[in-house]
């Protein structure tokens, strides 16, 4: 019975796999967001300010960044917690792949939401003239606190590898 029970619960990793296929799904839809973007800043860059322009650039980065943090955790996460990811010799690997733990995922997960946010930040400072100054001091208490929490993680990581070293 116990054998059982031991074996379902390892199968139901597999309960995953559709999850990060999912997030595969949501990369194809960043990816028509963003060249609709990219298709009104072309069609628009004549009559656009340069500011304007800024922004939406700024929005295009913070997609691509958004894609990228897609891909790192449907990639990663399907190693770490499915199966490994067998490709064919011909073909590419990505260097990072099989190589980031669930540590190293939580510490480039928690950089690129600083990243993001530290653009979303700049965007609203672009538009400063269109948003309260109350809504603009939260959005820096947030950014800050995201800043904060991702080097808390990173010290915990420094504190707990030191602790769990083999003397």
């Amino acid at each position: 019975m116990e054998q059982f029970f031991e074996r379902m619960m390892y199968r139901s990793r597999w309960v995953l796999a559709p999850i990060y296929f999912g997030l595969s799904l949501a990369i194809l839809a960043l990816g028509i967001k963003f060249f609709l973007e990219l298709f009104h800043l072309l069609v628009d860059i004549v009559v656009l300010s340069e500011a304007d322009m800024i922004l939406v650039v700024l929005s295009l980065v913070d997609i691509a960044m958004v894609g990228g943090l897609l891909i790192m955790v449907m990639m990663s996460g399907y190693e770490n917690f499915v199966s490994q990811i067998d490709l064919g010799k011909d073909e590419e690997k990505l260097s990072w792949l099989g190589k980031m733990d669930a540590s190293s995922l939580k510490a480039k997960i928690a950089a690129s939401i600083v990243a993001i946010s530290s653009i979303h930040l700049l965007k609203k400072f672009m538009a400063a003239e269109t948003v309260d100054n109350d809504k603009l001091l939260w959005y820096v208490v947030m950014h800050i606190t995201f800043v904060a929490s991702a080097f808390a993680m990173g010290l915990l990581d420094v504190l707990y590898s030191r602790v769990n070293q083999p003397k």
